[in-house]
C-alpha cells in the first residue's frame, strides 16, 4: 500500500474500539479502554489524531492504522501515546501524526515538545531525532513490563520543524488534513 491512502485526522469516541485494538497489538504494557476513554472525552488537555486508510477495502488491513495522543498543556506539547499497526509502519505515518500534533500545539502557542521513549526504542528515537528532537535525560525504571529506563526527548522551539516535517510528509504522499 503507498503512503497516499491514508490521511490523518481527529479521533472520536466512536473510535475507541480501533485505538484500544492497536494499543493492545503495540506495546506490552497497554492503556485500559478506561484509560484511553478518558483521554479521548475527560481530558480537556488531550488531543487524539488517527492515521486513516483512505480506501477501505476487504484486504484484510483496518481502516484506522495509528494513532497519537498528545497533550498541548500551555506552551507544551506532551506526545504521549504513539501506534502505528505493524505491517504500516516505516511509511511516514508515524512521522505525519507527530507532525500534525506539532503545528497543532504551535498554532495553540505551544513552544517546545516533550515524550518519553523506551531506552530500547532505537527506531522511535531515531523518528523523533528525524523531527529535530534531542535526548534530554534518562529516567531510571520509567516502564514496567519489562522494567526499562525512558528516554526524556524534547523539541525547543517547536514551530519551524513541524512545518518543514508537514510539508515533507505532504512531498511523500501522505495528507495532512487541519485539526477540527
Amino acid at each position: 500500500m503507498m503512503s497516499g491512502e491514508w490521511v490523518i485526522a481527529p479521533a472520536t469516541v466512536e473510535s475507541l474500539p480501533d485505538i484500544l485494538e492497536i494499543e493492545e497489538a503495540c506495546f506490552p504494557s497497554p492503556w485500559t479502554r478506561k484509560m484511553l476513554e478518558a483521554e479521548l472525552s475527560g481530558n480537556r488537555f488531550a488531543h487524539f489524531l488517527l492515521a486513516k486508510r483512505t480506501t477501505p477495502g476487504n484486504d484484510g488491513f483496518p481502516s484506522i492504522i495509528g494513532y497519537l495522543c498528545f497533550w498541548i498543556v500551555f506552551e507544551e506539547v506532551r506526545l504521549m501515546n504513539l501506534a502505528v499497526i505493524e505491517s504500516m509502519r516505516h511509511k511516514g505515518i508515524a512521522k505525519a501524526l507527530v507532525a500534525q500534533a506539532l503545528d497543532a500545539g504551535a498554532s495553540q502557542g505551544g513552544m517546545r515538545a516533550l515524550l518519553e521513549v523506551r531506552a530500547s526504542n532505537h527506531a522511535a528515537q531515531a523518528l523523533y531525532r528525524s523531527l529535530g528532537f534531542r535526548a534530554a535525560t534518562t529516567r531510571p525504571a520509567y516502564y514496567t513490563n519489562p522494567l526499562e529506563d525512558a528516554v526524556l526527548m524534547e523539541l525547543d522551539p517547536i514551530v519551524s520543524e513541524a512545518a518543514q516535517v508537514a510539508e515533507a510528509c505532504d512531498r511523500d504522499g501522505g495528507r495532512i488534513t487541519p485539526l477540527q
